[in-house]
């Protein structure tokens, strides 16, 4: 295979960096400061799990922020893209519905849901 030949466009290397810096900055919150975190998102039993998935959410915003300063868009990181975006406003969306999480979580169903039509669109407009 040709090393270019995921080159990543402009497009995407831009919308890869800025969920790389929304998943670095969500990600890295409840790690650095639980107690803010859970004043905008509501008590937490579990904060060992919190932070756990906070980490897992800042490993994967480096990786996508690595491909987005490499300019690299392979099947793997556009799969790793869209799929944590689409887990996350699923997720979102669903426990808000069943009254698990606060509403407020709604605002990152949101923004994963922009991120995901981003991306797609990035996808479409070629490389």
């Amino acid at each position: 295979m040709e090393a270019d030949q995921y080159q990543a466009s402009d497009a995407a290397r831009a919308v890869l960096a800025a969920q790389s810096l929304y998943y670095v900055t969500t990600g890295v919150w409840p790690i650095a400061h639980d107690r803010s975190f859970q004043a905008v998102t509501g008590p937490k039993v579990d904060v060992w799990l919190v932070k756990t998935f906070g980490a897992l959410v800042t490993a994967v915003g480096g990786a996508l922020g690595v491909a987005a300063a490499r300019r690299r868009g392979s099947p793997e990181t556009q799969t790793l893209a869209l799929g944590a975006a689409a887990a996350m406003a699923g997720a979102d969306a669903y426990y808000v519905a069943r009254g698990r999480i606060p509403p407020v979580y709604l605002v990152d169903a949101a923004a994963q849901a922009a991120l995901m039509a981003a991306l797609l669109l990035s996808r479409s407009g070629g490389s």
